[in-house]
């Protein structure tokens, strides 16, 4: 499965967001205390960047209009049915990377 390399662990901290561009898409990659999660930026209700939001614990909060969503599952907080894409994040010889392909 093809990684895209993201950063090095120590350049994205704990709490923090980076956007990677993933098949003509934007892709929010987190860290969480150390473990990193990546789902699509955009949110779904009106587009608003969710690597912009919020990020307590596993839920970042969207800046525009609210919506939360647990960034280690794609799931809307209050409707855990709708959620965002995610894509599978790998640590390996002190780098994040990426997998250019979605969970299933």
């Amino acid at each position: 499965m093809p990684r895209l390399k993201v950063c090095a662990v120590a350049d994205l901290a704990p709490g923090d967001a980076r956007v990677v561009p993933v098949n003509e898409k934007e892709v929010a990659v987190f860290n969480v205390g150390g473990a990193f999660h990546a789902m699509d930026n955009a949110c779904p209700h009106r587009g608003a960047p969710l690597s912009d939001g919020r990020l307590e614990g596993k839920t970042v909060t969207c800046p525009w209009h609210g919506w939360q969503f647990d960034v280690s599952t794609g799931s809307l907080v209050v409707n855990p049915e709708t959620r965002q894409t995610t894509y599978p994040v790998a640590v390996r010889d002190g780098c994040v990377y990426l997998s250019s392909k979605a969970d299933a």
